[in-house]
């Protein structure tokens, strides 16, 4: 057990099948370290190593991860018996009755669930704080955030609790805090994953599933065991060309990449970004790819407000939702101010309006597509953040609301891109900043790289290589329970 941080999700599941060390003993050791973490970062809003325990009794042997322990997000993944508040004083004390389709493909895979990680209100912001649960801090520096809204994972794996931990993703919630904590993490294309089994997508299409990790190949290996069809899904992403775990020991062949510098808002990268961006790209080159400065025509402003009154409105409806199980409206006191103000909006936005907003979400993926076609390009790179971690309380959901606004549309602007036209991005854990007066170890900026829908293999193909030509494992934050 003084060796489990050593070991990614696919190292320890191979102890467990050689009989090395019990998934009894792996959960033990992942808990004490959760509470450890939890002291330092608030990065849980419950766990439950009895539910846990249970587990162990059944599990599938053959499973690629049986007896590796694994959290989830406290937003909409539903595991029988565990609490589920999605980050709001609204849903405060709510238990699930039944698993998420997700949660029973985790249980085939083999992972035993102990716990569940922090989420503002909704997951509506880039950073991961709320009335109900505090602030959740970065462990590689305490002021700033550990991004949003999948922070509680991303600070839980970055700190040594797990080597892998589900996340969401509706605007960057899965890029964001891996770019903010030095961890991998891959937001898959629109109908890959499973959201059910009420709904088989979230966000009319922009919201998806999956992880952030240490490495690589448990993040790949992860997405073959849970994607696929599911239950009455209307589409599905492209079928892959092998597994996903496979592709990330093919170095791919040598690609054209577009390297983005401005976001399609006008925001402009900080000389932190800039640089990371820079190294990133020779990095490319001396693998041999080939880096041009490219970027399609779209337009920020008008997919921006597309994407507020996308969200606002279905932050409505899902207060209204919960006002039917209480039997009684949700209060203004029980939602956080930008909250309550986004839902207002979700009620008086015109129907047209979501009409038009899908049909532009439509026309980016069309104009997206046509540029890679063109151009000959195979994907894109741009930083995922544009500035270093954000200080805590800019970003949160009680801050002013035109000064949260501004920040939050500059800080990951080319993030929500992806999510509108349903396309797979990953951030990549490949620059650090200098030192600074709270972070000795300097501050990590993830590198975005993103395709066309579908290209799940090839950018797994890429990650595999970057990982191997500038690897970053042993690269640990101060605040570390490993």
């Amino acid at each position: 057990m003084k060796e489990y941080a050593a070991f990614d999700a696919m190292g320890l599941a191979e102890l467990v099948r050689t009989g090395e060390v019990s998934s009894k003993e792996l959960l033990d050791e992942a808990v004490s370290r959760a509470n450890t973490a939890q002291g330092e970062l608030n990065c849980f809003s419950a766990l439950y190593p009895d539910l846990a325990e249970a587990q162990l009794a059944d599990l599938p042997k053959e499973g690629p991860f049986a007896g590796v322990p694994f959290i989830t997000k406290d937003l909409g993944v539903m595991i029988k018996g565990a609490p589920l508040t999605n980050g709001s004083v609204s849903w405060k004390g709510h238990v699930a009755v039944q698993d998420s389709t997700l949660t029973e493909r985790y249980r085939k895979a083999g992972l035993v669930m102990f716990g569940q990680t922090t989420s503002p209100e909704f997951g509506l912001t880039t950073t991961t704080e709320s009335t109900l649960y505090g602030q959740t801090r970065n462990p590689w520096d305490v002021t700033r955030t550990s991004g949003g809204s999948s922070g509680g994972a991303s600070a839980a794996v970055a700190a040594g609790v797990v080597p892998l931990a589900q996340a969401s993703d509706g605007g960057g919630s899965i890029r964001i805090p891996a770019a903010c904590t030095g961890l991998f993490g891959m937001k898959p294309s629109r109908g890959r994953t499973p959201m059910g089994p009420f709904q088989t997508e979230g966000w009319n299409g922009m919201s998806t599933v999956h992880a952030v990790s240490r490495t690589v190949r448990d993040n790949a290996a992860l997405l073959d065991a849970t994607h696929g069809r599911e239950t009455g899904s209307r589409y599905v992403a492209p079928a892959p060309e092998g597994s996903f775990l496979e592709a990330v020991s093919r170095d791919p062949v040598p690609l054209k990449i577009a390297l983005w510098r401005t976001a399609p808002n006008g925001t402009e990268l900080s000389p932190e970004a800039v640089e990371g961006m820079e190294k990133t790209g020779r990095l490319l080159e001396g693998l041999g790819h080939t880096v041009v400065e490219a970027a399609p025509a779209l337009d920020g402003e008008a997919l921006g407000k597309a994407a507020l009154f996308t969200i606002s409105a279905n932050i409505a409806a899902m207060i209204d939702a919960r006002s039917a199980m209480l039997g009684r409206p949700v209060r203004q006191d029980e939602l956080e101010p930008i909250t309550y103000s986004m839902a207002n909006l979700g009620r008086t936005v015109p129907m047209v309006e979501l009409a038009k907003a899908n049909n532009l979400f439509n026309a980016a993926a069309i104009t997206f597509e046509h540029f890679l076609d063109e151009q000959g390009i195979d994907l894109i790179l741009t930083p995922t953040i544009a500035r270093p971690p954000e200080k805590l309380g800019v970003l949160a959901l009680t801050a002013d609301p035109d000064a949260m606004g501004a920040a939050v549309a500059s800080f990951a602007p080319l993030c929500p891109l992806f999510n509108q036209m349903g396309a797979p991005a990953m951030s990549v854990p490949l620059h650090w900043t200098g030192p600074t007066e709270t972070a000795p170890q300097g501050l990590p900026i993830g590198m975005m790289f993103g395709g066309r829908c579908g290209s799940e293999g090839l950018l797994f193909s890429l990650a595999g290589q970057l990982e191997r030509a500038d690897p970053w494992i042993d690269r640990v934050p101060p605040v570390w329970v490993g």
